[in-house]
C-alpha cells in the first residue's frame, strides 16, 4: 500500500469511530467525540464568552470537522454571526468516512449538510452556518508559515505526540504562537510535557487542566 493510498484509509472501531491506520490512532474519543469537543478546545478556549463578529479559530488537525461543526454550533447558539475558522490538514478524509463519522452526532447533523456539501480533499472555502469555514491541505510545518492569518483560538488537534511528533514540533508550535493574536489562546488534549514546553517557548502562559473522559489532564494557553 502506498503512502496515498494509506492516508485514505479509516478503520472503524466501536461501530463508528473513524482510526487512522497511518497513526494508529481514533479521529475523536472513543466515549464521545462531542462531549470531548466542547470539553477541550469549546470549554478550553473560554467559548463562546469570548466569541464576537471575526473572531478566528485555526485548527492543527482538521479531521472530522468535528470540531468545526461544534463551533459553528457554540456560535449558532450564542447568536454570533461572521466567526472564521481556518483548519490545516495534510491527509482530509474521503467525503463518505467523513459522512460516516459524523452520523453519530444528531446535534451537529443540520450543519453537517453543509460541511458534505463543501468538503473537497483538495481545500474549500464556505459558509457553514455562522461560520466563514476554509480549509487548507498540506503540511501544517510549511502551509502555516505560509499563512497570513492570526488565530484569537487555538485547536491544537493533532493526533497523539508519540504518533504524530511532526505536528507538535517545537518549530511548528513557535510558529502557532507568531500566528496568535494578542491575547489568544490555545486548548488540547494532550499535557505531553515536550508540547507544553514548546508552547510556553512560543509565548503562551501554559496551564494544564483536567482532561476528557480517561484523560487525566489536558493544556491550555494564553498570549498575554
Amino acid at each position: 500500500m502506498t503512502d496515498e493510498d494509506q492516508s485514505n484509509c479509516v478503520i472503524w472501531q466501536s461501530g463508528d469511530v473513524p482510526v487512522s491506520p497511518r497513526f494508529d490512532d481514533p479521529y475523536y474519543s472513543l466515549e464521545n467525540g462531542l462531549a470531548e469537543t466542547r470539553h477541550v478546545f469549546l470549554d478550553g478556549n473560554d467559548l463562546p464568552a469570548r466569541l464576537h463578529p471575526g473572531f478566528h479559530v485555526a485548527e492543527l488537525g482538521v479531521g472530522t470537522g468535528l470540531n468545526l461543526l461544534a463551533l459553528a454550533l457554540c456560535a449558532q447558539a450564542a447568536g454570533v454571526e461572521c466567526v472564521r475558522y481556518t483548519g490545516f490538514e495534510a491527509y482530509p478524509l474521503p467525503k463518505e468516512d467523513l459522512k460516516r463519522a459524523l452520523a453519530p452526532f444528531q446535534e451537529v447533523a443540520p450543519l453537517a449538510g453543509a460541511l458534505l456539501d463543501a468538503w473537497n480533499p483538495a481545500g474549500f472555502e464556505a459558509r457553514i452556518g455562522p461560520l466563514t469555514a476554509r480549509m487548507i491541505v498540506g503540511d501544517a510545518r510549511q502551509r502555516l508559515p505560509e499563512w497570513d492569518g492570526a488565530a484569537d483560538a487555538w485547536f491544537l488537534d493533532g493526533f497523539a505526540p508519540a504518533k504524530n511528533p511532526e505536528l507538535w514540533e517545537s518549530d511548528l508550535m513557535t510558529e502557532v504562537g507568531a500566528h496568535t493574536a494578542a491575547g489568544g489562546s490555545f486548548a488540547t488534549y494532550t499535557a505531553a510535557g515536550d508540547v507544553r514546553r514548546a508552547l510556553a517557548a512560543a509565548g503562551f502562559e501554559v496551564e494544564r487542566l483536567p482532561g476528557f473522559g480517561r484523560k487525566r489532564h489536558m493544556s491550555v494557553g494564553r498570549r498575554p
